[in-house]
């Protein structure tokens, strides 16, 4: 399996990647990566507490990472959250939609992690 292909397989956007860091290298050490770096699992982690502070931060962090990875639907989920407990902001889902919500970010990340250890694997 190619890193193009590793990217069709988990609904990334490749170019996305490549415009961002520039060089195929560095998009595959940085892909390698994501299931060592904890920070999609210190968002879910933010979600059994339900702390607003953790939240936020951890959401905020994911998203970054994500998006300059051109994983947009974990990028976009991980926004959602961030945006639910941005400073100032005022909240607009229940304790249990944002669980839902998490729920479906923790579905997509096991789908992207499991990609990356068959990509890994070759």
């Amino acid at each position: 399996m190619t890193l193009k292909e590793l990217y069709q397989t988990i609904g990334g956007d490749y170019d996305q990647a490549l415009r961002v860091l520039r060089v195929e290298k560095l998009v595959d050490k940085h892909i390698r990566k994501l299931t060592h770096n904890g920070v999609v699992e210190q968002l879910l982690e933010a979600g059994q507490t339900m702390d607003p502070t953790r939240l936020f931060e951890a959401a905020h962090a994911a998203k970054g990472v994500c998006g300059n990875l051109g994983l947009k639907k974990l990028s976009d989920m991980a926004s959602e959250i961030a945006e639910e407990y941005r400073p100032g902001n005022s909240r607009g889902m229940t304790d249990d939609q944002v669980r839902q919500r998490l729920d479906r970010l923790a579905g997509q990340y096991r789908l992207t992690a499991e990609g990356i250890r068959q990509y890994e694997e070759q």
